[in-house]
């Protein structure tokens, strides 16, 4: 099993497959690399590096408290180091965009490129109200199928999703007991997660202009509950040069491989690729 020990001592679980333009997917909040399961067949010549934060998948547990962007961003340069990567581009679903504008203000120098999936500096009140009613929380659901029953009827910004897609997805996120479903993430990071939203917002702005001039690109779902059409669009006057596509019939967040998105990936990589070289 591929794992490298971040700087603390905690073990943290990769995936590294392919070869070509380095690019490091970043999963969501409560997800890991499974995240990107559906858009990884349709991504080749590439080599895809798939790392699951500290505290999710297969990688241990830690102290709560390190359960943070400014760690796991210093969690992907430890495994940037580890790998021998000099720079890399980086796809970041939701938390994992995050983690790549911290990076951009940081050490850019060690980025080739960025592409967000439905994520901004500004992120929606009724988006983190959804996030909250669930983080941290096992599902009432006792099997895969009900909670791919469920996610059909009350994921409403979905439209014209496969009842397959919603049970490749709970499968990916979900362990299945005799007991019932499990978290495959430790629940304490709820609390490091909501504890933090006491303290006032931080503003983001200044990390998403870091991005400047990198080849940047932002995939939002058109029903979106945390990237707001007009963050979206402040966004793109912002940055006039970056790639920009709306996935119809998605919410937070798409999967990737709709037309839309894929269109706007191979996109942005075309920019990336002439980089592709500089890896060591």
């Amino acid at each position: 099993m591929p794992e490298f020990r971040a700087e603390d001592g905690v073990w943290l679980h990769y995936l590294d497959e392919g070869e070509g333009l380095p690019l490091l997917c970043l999963p969501g909040l409560s997800r890991d690399g499974a995240d990107f399961d559906h858009v990884a067949p349709h991504l080749p010549g590439l080599r895809l590096i798939r790392p699951d934060y500290r505290g999710r998948g297969l990688s241990d547990w830690a102290d709560p408290a390190s359960y943070t962007v400014r760690q796991e961003a210093r969690d992907v340069l430890a495994l940037m180091a580890h790998l021998g990567l000099a720079r890399a581009a980086i796809l970041g679903t939701s938390r994992g965009g995050l983690i790549a504008m911290a990076l951009a203000a940081t050490v850019k120098e060690r980025l080739i490129g960025v592409a967000l999936n439905d994520i901004g500096p500004e992120i929606a009140p009724a988006g983190l109200e959804t996030i909250k009613g669930y983080l941290g929380l096992p599902p009432a659901q006792a099997t895969w199928e009900e909670a791919a029953q469920f996610r059909a009827r009350t994921w409403t910004g979905f439209e014209e999703v496969p009842q397959a897609r919603w049970l490749a997805e709970v499968r990916a996120h979900y362990d299945q007991t005799p007991q019932g479903l499990t978290l495959r993430y430790d629940p304490a990071l709820r609390d490091a997660v909501l504890g933090g939203a006491v303290q006032p917002a931080p503003d983001l702005w200044p990390l998403f202009e870091a991005l400047s001039p990198l080849p940047v690109a932002l995939i939002r779902g058109a029903n979106s509950e945390l990237l707001t059409a007009k963050t979206a669009e402040k966004m793109r006057r912002r940055n006039p040069g970056m790639i920009f596509a709306e996935v119809p019939g998605r919410g937070h967040v798409p999967f990737l491989d709709e037309p839309e998105a894929l269109a706007a990936l191979n996109d942005w990589l075309a920019r990336c690729r002439p980089f592709e070289g500089d890896r060591a």
